[in-house]
């Protein structure tokens, strides 16, 4: 009994951080939505990236290391950090003059 306990505690510990570490971002019309996101410093995300557009979208940041083409219609998971405070801008590199934004983690 107490073993199940356990288990059933550790997996609500999982459940819930995986809930509480979670952001959205939309891209809408070669825009990200929001174009400023505000994080935890000092945490592991995960950001959750819907591409409601008709053609893809790379989201791109040189600050995360981190790249992905996301097609039409789609989402991508991009996990980050844990992260220093401080301002991390991301781009969409195929509508670089539109699809900006900034990660601010604090």
């Amino acid at each position: 009994m107490k073993k199940l306990l356990l288990a059933l505690l550790a997996t609500a510990s999982l459940t819930a951080w995986a809930a509480d570490n979670n952001y959205s971002l939309v891209i809408r019309e070669h825009r990200f939505e929001p174009a400023e996101l505000r994080v935890p410093a000092g945490q592991k995300i995960k950001l959750v990236v819907h591409n409601q557009d008709s053609t893809p979208e790379e989201f791109e940041s040189h600050e995360l290391n981190r790249e992905k083409v996301i097609a039409p219609g789609a989402k991508a998971n991009i996990f980050v950090g844990p992260l220093k405070p401080g301002r991390y801008p991301f781009y969409g590199e195929f509508n670089e003059k539109t699809a900006r934004g900034v990660l601010i983690a604090e």
